[in-house]
């Protein structure tokens, strides 16, 4: 089986091509403000790269948040269209998941954090003791504060720190948690498409596979644009 998946919730989009369950492709690529510009043409040197077309695909895979609003949008809307386009079906996988599977077969409990910005992080808790991971604190968007007090609640033990939340609010972690905290090297801080080849896999298998028109973000919180909207409806 021929996988495409990617990941466009943070502004370094990853996108990888698995052929038999075998990475043959993958790229990291910063789009902060060009992701509409530098996607697709990275797809198809991939592609290209893998000595494969678009018709040569048979699941493609999107994360589908949560993360930035613009790059989750735009990273569904593109796989819809390509697996449209070919008549192919998707797969969907969080982003925060694959953050989480920088840690394969680790004891230790892993905290995947996205900036969502307003003073807040996109974050979950997994148990990435098997070879996928399982959700102790399911994708959530909090204040830092109330994620670390769902954190220490849930366990006494250290806990793993990584993606661009756990650097913007290192200090926080580190006064609640103290020396519990530990902080991934920077390598791992970036959610990799080919982790997400992993999961888009484990889906198929499982008969979770869905119709182009089925994929959807996952925001989990409205957009400012949504917000303003009700606001203005409400008379705010």
């Amino acid at each position: 089986m021929n996988i495409l998946a990617i990941d466009t919730s943070t502004p370094l989009a990853s996108i990888a091509v698995a052929v038999n369950e075998q990475i043959v492709a993958e790229s990291l690529l910063n789009t902060n403000r060009t992701l509409s510009a530098r996607l697709v043409p990275e797809i198809e040197r991939l592609l290209a790269t893998a000595g494969l077309t678009i018709a040569d695909i048979d699941l493609f895979a999107s994360s589908i948040g949560p993360g930035s609003f613009t790059g989750v949008r735009g990273g569904v809307a593109t796989i819809q269209g390509l697996a449209l386009a070919v008549g192919k079906p998707c797969a969907a996988f969080s982003s925060l998941a694959i953050l989480a599977m920088n840690f394969p077969l680790q004891a230790t409990l892993v905290c995947p954090m996205l900036d969502a910005r307003k003073s807040e992080a996109y974050a979950a808790l997994y148990d990435c003791s098997a070879p996928l991971p399982s959700p102790c604190i399911t994708d959530c968007v909090l204040p830092p504060a109330a994620l670390l007090g769902q954190i220490a609640a849930t366990t006494g033990e250290p806990v793993i720190f990584a993606g661009e939340g756990a650097v913007r609010y290192h200090d926080q972690i580190v006064e609640r948690l103290g020396d519990r905290a530990i902080f991934a090297p920077f390598p791992l801080h970036a959610p990799r498409s080919a982790n997400g080849i992993l999961l888009a896999l484990h889906a198929f298998r499982q008969g979770e596979r869905m119709e182009p028109s089925q994929l959807l973000p996952v925001y989990l919180r409205a957009s400012d644009a949504e917000i303003n909207r009700e606001n203005k409806k409400s008379g705010k």
